[in-house]
């Protein structure tokens, strides 16, 4: 659940952000407000990275059909070892 701060407070608190977005080893996204609306939402860099990166793979048609077949394999059974994977591969 994002945490919400007027944007006054968050020019108040920039520096301590960081801290904010990280309590309870959880990361957490910050909602900015202006006259009490939504404008900004930020967040750790890490969460950035990955929220990007997903969005890098749904947006890749070919890698996206891989991964749908990759599930019907696995939800069929069709799966094989990693011992048998690192053989077939010569490894």
């Amino acid at each position: 659940m994002p945490h919400t701060l007027s944007i006054m407070e968050a020019r108040k608190q920039l520096t301590s952000l960081p801290e904010t977005l990280f309590h309870d080893g959880q990361l957490d996204v910050l909602e900015i407000t202006r006259r009490g609306k939504p404008v900004l939402a930020v967040l750790p860099w890490e969460l950035y990275e990955a929220v990007s990166e997903t969005l890098e793979v749904m947006g890749d048609k070919e890698l996206m059909a891989q991964l749908r077949q990759s599930i019907l394999e696995m939800d069929s059974g069709k799966l094989i070892s990693w011992q048998d994977a690192k053989q077939e591969l010569g490894l």
